[in-house]
C-alpha cells in the first residue's frame, strides 16, 4: 500500500502487475477492496493502480466537497506523480463518472476508457434512484451500519467517525444536476461503456451514451471500416449492484484494452 499528496489529498493506492498502466476506480461509499477480484486477471496485462478516492476507504477526507471534476484532478495528479505517462483508466459507478471526467479533462493523459453503469447526465438515472439518492446523509449512514460497505469502512478508514460525513458529502454531490453530453461527444478517447441488463440506467440513456460517442450510428460495413472506436457491452443477467461480478466484464474490458 502507498500513498501520494495530490491537491491536498492523502491518495492511497496499491499496485499489481506490470506492463502498460491501468488505472481503476472504486464504486461510492467503496474502496480498493471493491474492486480488489478484478485485479489479478487484470494485472495478467497491466501495471493495474487502484486508487481510494477522496474519502473513500484509506483515502482521508478533506476541507472540501466531493465533486467528480476534483476526483479528476486527484487522478491526473496522481498519474504525474507517478509519472505513468498516457494511462488507461477503468471505473465503476462513482468511479467511472470520475474517469469519464478526467478523460474529458485531461484527453491527452487518457489513452483508453472503461466505464461501467454510469449515465453522462443525471436524469439517465431512473427516478427511484434519483429519490434514493436524495435521502443521502446522517440517517442513511446509520441505516447502512449493518452493511459490508461499513463494515470495510470501519476497518481501514483513517476516521471510520466520518462515516456519516461521507454521506453526507455523497449526498450532496448525488444531488447536483450535470450533463455531459456536449463533452461526451466531442470526447476522443477510445471507451468501453458497460452497463448492467438491469441496471438503475436507462436502456434508453445507454444508447444514447452510445450515440453521443459514435456508436450505432451506421452499418459497419463488412470489413468493419466505418466501426466506431469504442464499444458497448451490455451484461446479462446483472444490476448495478453486482454487475462488478458478472462473468462477461473481465473478457470484455481486457479485449478492450488490449486491442
Amino acid at each position: 500500500m502507498s500513498y501520494a499528496e495530490v491537491n491536498g489529498v492523502n491518495l492511497h493506492y496499491t499496485e499489481q502487475g506490470s506492463g502498460e498502466p491501468l488505472v481503476l476506480l472504486h464504486g461510492g461509499l467503496g474502496s480498493t477492496d471493491m474492486v480488489a477480484p478484478l485485479i489479478p486477471a487484470l494485472a495478467e496485462h497491466r501495471r493495474v493502480i487502484a486508487v481510494d478516492l477522496q474519502g473513500h476507504g484509506r483515502t482521508a477526507d478533506v476541507d472540501r466537497p466531493i465533486r467528480y471534476e476534483l476526483l479528476a484532478d486527484d487522478v491526473a495528479a496522481l498519474i504525474k506523480h507517478l509519472g505513468l505517462g498516457q494511462t488507461d483508466l477503468m471505473g465503476y459507478s462513482f468511479g467511472g463518472s470520475t474517469a469519464l471526467r478526467t478523460a474529458i479533462q485531461y484527453p491527452e493523459m487518457v489513452r483508453r476508457l472503461v466505464v461501467v453503469s454510469i449515465p453522462f447526465a443525471r436524469s439517465g438515472w431512473y427516478p427511484e434512484i434519483l429519490a434514493a439518492m436524495g435521502q443521502m446523509g446522517p440517517g442513511s449512514a446509520e441505516a447502512t451500519k449493518p452493511s459490508p460497505l461499513y463494515r470495510t469502512y470501519a476497518a481501514v478508514a483513517p476516521r471510520p467517525e466520518d462515516w456519516p460525513l461521507l454521506h453526507t458529502k455523497m449526498g450532496d454531490l448525488l444531488t447536483q444536476e450535470y450533463d455531459w453530453s456536449s463533452e461526451v461527444a466531442a470526447l476522443d478517447t477510445p471507451t468501453l461503456l458497460a452497463f448492467a441488463d438491469a441496471d438503475s440506467i436507462s436502456p434508453a440513456h445507454m444508447v444514447e451514451f452510445w450515440r453521443l460517442l459514435g456508436g450505432g450510428l451506421r452499418d459497419a460495413g463488412w470489413d468493419a471500416a466505418d466501426r466506431p472506436a469504442g464499444q458497448l457491452a451490455v451484461l446479462p443477467g446483472t444490476t448495478h449492484y453486482d454487475v462488478l461480478q458478472s462473468p462477461a466484464l473481465l473478457p470484455a474490458a481486457i479485449a478492450f484494452l488490449t486491442a
